[in-house]
C-alpha cells in the first residue's frame, strides 16, 4: 500500500512546512510518511486528510480499496 501525501498536497502547492502547521505533525515524520520510511497512524491520517480537504482513502492506493 502507498501513501500518497505527496500527491495530494503538491496538487495544492501545499509545501511540507504548512502541511507540518496544519497537522501538527512534524516535517520530518511527514516526510519520512511520504518517502516510505514509517508508516502513519489511523490518527494521522485523518488529520492529513482533514488539513488537505480530501476523504482519507484518498491518501493511500490498495486493490482493497
Amino acid at each position: 500500500m502507498d501513501i500518497l501525501t505527496w500527491q495530494a498536497r503538491t496538487e495544492q502547492s501545499i509545501n511540507l512546512i504548512k502541511l507540518s502547521q496544519l497537522t501538527g505533525i512534524s516535517k520530518s515524520t511527514l516526510n519520512n510518511i511520504e518517502n516510505g520510511r514509517t508508516s502513519p497512524t489511523l490518527k494521522q491520517l485523518e488529520v492529513i486528510a482533514i488539513a488537505l480537504n480530501v476523504k482519507i482513502t484518498d491518501l493511500f492506493s490498495s486493490e482493497y480499496k
